[in-house]
């Protein structure tokens, strides 16, 4: 059984045990979070359209870890003018493992 769920603006296809990186959630490592923004189940040839949401469903994971992503150089260049401007970003994300779809 496979869900496609919509966390921090994205959305994703996850099934049980899948491991992924989303947006930062306020979680602890360990913690248990429920994801009840589901677009969409499946099994087999079976699916499950909501509109936009299935009422009731849900998908439980399990807080992983929390860290930053690798930094991203951002380089703005205008030539002839003398100017550079540099800088960079590190996006912080969560690591969850899904262990239940709920329909």
């Amino acid at each position: 059984m496979y869900a496609v769920i919509q966390t921090g603006g994205k959305q994703y296809r996850v099934s049980e045990g899948d491991v992924l990186r989303v947006e930062k959630l306020k979680a602890e490592e360990g913690d248990s979070v429920d994801l009840d923004k589901v677009l969409m189940l499946g099994e087999g040839e079976s699916v499950n359209v909501g509109t936009p949401y299935i009422e009731g469903s849900k998908v439980t994971a399990t807080v992983k870890s929390q860290g930053r992503g690798k930094k991203v150089k951002i380089i703005k260049f205008k030539r002839r003018k003398h100017h550079m401007k540099r800088q960079g970003h590190r996006q912080s994300y969560t690591e969850l493992e899904i262990t239940g779809i709920s329909a």
